[in-house]
């Protein structure tokens, strides 16, 4: 656009004759996106918006402080547990995390002042067994047809 607004035209019928203009000469089709819902929309204004853009855009991530950090494994252990194969392998989740939220009592942790409550294993093998009902086996056939010769000479 290196068209200048002559004196006498308002901006927004000079603004408008350029965007007919390049319209009609096809400048905006296959634009990257063209089509798509435009990233946020609808959602509330963030002042932050472009560096968390470019954090994701850059796969970086900021540490969380510690009582946080712990809230979020915590939360993560718990959905790890519930998930597990077996449900050793669940419990054994559960306590690890457990024994972390135990020390983290003892020291101060960075953050705002949380207490990160221990995590019931029992109620997460509950879900746990919810989640994996065990297969019911079928019962056994009964043996057909004759006896075998260890099983008559056995049993009478």
């Amino acid at each position: 656009m290196t068209e200048r607004k002559s004196p006498g035209v308002s901006f927004e019928t000079w603004i408008d004759r350029q965007i007919r203009e390049a319209t009609e000469r096809g400048e905006f089709d296959d634009l990257p996106g063209a089509g798509k819902p435009i990233p946020g929309e609808g959602r509330p204004q963030d002042e932050m918006w472009w560096i968390k853009q470019k954090m994701q855009a850059e796969n970086l991530s900021f540490p969380l402080p510690g009582t946080l950090a712990l809230r979020k494994e915590a939360e993560e252990s718990r959905a790890a547990a519930v998930g597990a194969r077996t449900e050793a392998e669940a419990r054994r989740i559960i306590e690890n995390i457990n024994d972390k939220i135990r020390e983290s009592y003892g020291k101060p942790l960075s953050g705002p002042p949380l207490l990160q409550p221990l995590i019931d294993v029992d109620e997460v093998v509950g879900d746990w067994r919810a989640r994996h009902p065990a297969e019911e086996k079928p019962a056994p056939e009964p043996p057909r047809g004759r006896r075998s010769f260890f099983r008559r000479i056995m049993h009478g």
